[in-house]
């Protein structure tokens, strides 16, 4: 069994937003200003559509045999094709559970549209027992379906009124949460140059989206103690041995029971 959580950072597609609102000539900075304020306009919020967003960081925790391991998809100059296209690889190679945090509100409706932009397939991912009778009953894309757990939703019992922000809920259960960096500090981050902050942001998210899941495996009886005191050496012993500055702040930041 693999098992991939993932979690994604986005800036505004300011080179979409140039062509829908005729912007050329107007800098990165200011074409998303404009695009933000239209979108306040149209909708009462900054936040802007889905298929406006543009992928500068996918970062993955993969737990499969006896090993774990988490990182950032790409080298930090890679573009966003081939960014999307690594995540989707992973699911063509390894077919993995997948788990995330709002995955099903946010990150995968984006990635759909990335991979729809950059003409990346992603067979596997859209299988739903056509061709595998498998994935009839249990596929990546039904929303009541366990090869891709939103943590997010299903803790919600898929209320909205019952949502809960990540960070927040792996505080409440002794985690992290945020180290100081958040998403709403991306586009600045990135202007300033900042992808390896970014990227290494992304990838706390992730930890704590996978640290919340096996609470949530435990809670649900697929670990008992012993199995959810292992896996959570096994996170701890991996982020020693990466010996990064991040991982050893998100260590300082998980003390031992």
């Amino acid at each position: 069994m693999h098992s991939f959580s993932f979690d994604i950072e986005t800036i505004p597609d300011v080179d979409l937003g140039r062509r829908l609102l005729d912007l050329d000539g107007l800098s990165d900075e200011d074409v998303a200003t404009a695009m933000v304020f239209k979108r306040q306009q149209a909708a009462g919020t900054d936040f802007l559509p889905l298929h406006q967003h543009r992928i500068v960081a996918i970062s993955v925790a993969l737990r499969t045999g006896d090993s774990f391991r988490v990182w950032s998809l790409g080298d930090e100059d890679a573009d966003e094709a081939e960014l999307v296209r690594r995540f989707f690889d992973g699911i063509e190679r390894y077919t993995p559970d997948l788990v995330s945090w709002n995955g099903s509100g946010f990150d995968l409706p984006v990635l759909n549209y990335r991979a729809l932009k950059h003409g990346i397939r992603a067979p596997r991912y859209w299988e739903i027992g056509d061709t595998d009778r498998d994935f009839r009953w249990n596929n990546y894309l039904g929303r009541f379906h366990w090869r891709h757990v939103d943590l997010m939703d299903v803790l919600a019992n898929y209320n909205p009124r019952a949502n809960a922000k990540l960070d927040e809920i792996a505080v409440m259960l002794g985690f992290p949460g945020k180290l100081g960096m958040s998403g709403d500090k991306v586009w600045d981050t990135w202007l300033a140059g900042g992808i390896a902050e970014i990227r290494n942001y992304c990838e706390t998210d992730v930890l704590n989206t996978w640290l919340v899941f096996l609470r949530f495996e435990y809670l649900r009886g697929r670990l008992d103690e012993e199995d959810l005191a292992r896996e959570f050496a096994l996170v701890r012993s991996t982020l020693r041995d990466m010996g990064a500055a991040h991982m050893d702040e998100f260590l300082a930041a998980w003390p031992e029971d």
